[in-house]
């Protein structure tokens, strides 16, 4: 039984004629597959390299993020220091304002002040019109009854004399303070106006400054959140290649197997001659002896043998059946139909990204089987794939890979050797789909995560 695994693997994996073909021929393919070995390494390095580098672009896009959020928050502060500076200012406009109201009041008194001052002059004005002005003082003093009389009517002129040079001084004094206050109270005004009006500016600026660095950290983010996603298909392409990596080794060491099994079988064929050989050369020796013997003992052995051989010949040409049920036929080609169905959706772009592979639908419980003979790379759950399969084939010295996306179970875990047409899942709707279907792809040489090696299935397999 192990014999027949060990040669059914080395089938699957190197795809190369028949299991007893020559050993050179063999060892040819186990240098491919160590070629092929070596060139995922070297891709494995690179995908390396690409997600240091990417980790790199994700911790300076970072710094420049916590660089701008730290501006924005000096911004923000200097914004919250103008906003109680305007409100400061606002509060001082406000009482100017009250003081302006309160000045109007005074203003409106001195007016009134003012008014009954002008109208005593004007008295007084039209008095001196009418008498002559000094002649009216004399009037006064001529009049007196007596020395004393005289005497009282001269301080009372000089009263009223200096009263009427009071209240135009004052009338001055009055009109000078209302003009000042009035200057004083607009230029405090004017001047906190403006005052308000710098600093709105000020905060308009930062404001400005502010939005600017919001769309700044706006656009680090998405262009952070463009390399983390970057990142996380590379990690995908690195985890691919190394399941890949295995498949190849687990290839080599069956080939290795196979070759040992080879070489212990043509050793064992060789003794089982030379010991044939020797059992003749009795037998001839034995049979000059003995001539009819020897015939009659011929004959019998003659005919056991023919019933031997006869017997074996039966045994052997029982048909193998299959227990692979509502799967499509396998075809002869390189490639088999991997499911039943119809394809709904070909290879190309498709909602503005492009669409790697073929979807097949079909309803009800449909297997999935594999294109070809190979070994399982990966078997996991995707957010994207759901529930998916990769098998790595080695076909004439070509390197392939196959995918079986979107099942709703796997049946084949990684590192299993599959056989053309054996089932690997069930047709499903897990991941990021729409509907029952398959979606599978077909990679001449690794997968990656830009999938720059696939081609289009329906070129390969039976439509």
């Amino acid at each position: 039984m192990k014999k027949n695994i060990i040669a059914m693997n080395a089938s699957i994996m190197i795809g190369l004629g028949s299991i007893l073909a020559a050993p050179s021929v063999y060892a040819e393919s186990i240098s491919d597959l160590e070629k092929q070995k070596e060139s995922i390494q070297e891709k494995r390095s690179g995908v390396e390299s690409n997600i240091s580098d990417t980790e790199k672009k994700i911790d300076s896009l970072q710094d420049k993020q916590m660089t701008a959020e730290d501006q924005i928050a000096a911004i923000e502060a200097k914004i919250e220091e103008s906003a109680k500076k305007i409100d400061a200012k606002n509060a001082e406009i406000t009482q100017t304002k009250k003081e302006i109201e309160a000045l109007k009041e005074e203003i409106k008194v001195l007016k009134e002040r003012i008014a009954k001052r002008n109208e005593v002059l004007k008295e007084r004005a039209l008095s001196f019109q009418e008498t002559g002005g000094d002649v009216n003082y004399l009037e006064v003093l001529f009049g007196s009854s007596s020395f004393g009389d005289l005497v009282d009517r001269v301080g009372a002129v000089a009263t009223i004399a200096e009263a009427d040079r009071d209240i135009l001084k004052q009338h001055e004094l009055d009109k000078k303070d209302l003009e000042e206050k009035q200057k004083a109270v607009e230029t405090k005004l004017a001047s906190l106006e403006v005052a308000k009006a710098e600093l709105l500016e000020i905060q308009k600026q930062q404001k400005q400054q502010k939005q600017e660095k919001d769309a700044l950290v706006k656009k680090l983010k998405q262009q952070t959140e463009k390399h983390e996603h970057e990142k996380m298909g590379l990690e995908e392409e690195k985890a691919n290649l190394a399941a890949q990596e295995r498949a190849i080794k687990s290839a080599i060491s069956l080939e290795h197997q196979r070759l040992a099994e080879l070489e212990a079988a043509r050793k064992k064929a060789a003794a089982e001659a030379k010991k044939r050989a020797e059992q003749e050369a009795a037998q001839a020796a034995a049979q000059a002896a003995s001539q009819a013997s020897q015939a009659t003992e011929t004959k019998k052995q003659s005919t056991s043998s023919g019933y031997s051989a006869k017997s074996n010949s039966s045994s052997s040409s029982s048909p193998a059946s299959s227990n692979v049920s509502q799967a499509p036929a396998v075809s002869s080609g390189t490639f088999t139909r991997p499911s039943a169905g119809y394809v709904s959706s070909t290879m190309g772009e498709r909602w503005n990204k492009q669409h790697a592979g073929i979807d097949i639908a079909a309803s009800g419980t449909v297997p999935v089987v594999a294109a070809a003979d190979g070994v399982v790379s990966r078997s996991y759950f995707s957010s994207t794939y759901g529930n998916v399969v990769f098998v790595t084939h080695s076909i004439s010295g070509q390197q392939w890979t196959t995918v079986y996306a979107h099942l709703s179970s796997r049946q084949v875990g990684e590192g299993a050797v599959v056989a053309k047409g054996q089932q690997v899942g069930i047709m499903g709707n897990t991941g990021h789909s729409y509907g029952q279907h398959l979606h599978f792809e077909l990679h001449k040489g690794s997968w990656n995560y830009s999938k720059s090696n696939a081609v289009n299935p329906l070129n390969y397999i039976p439509n």
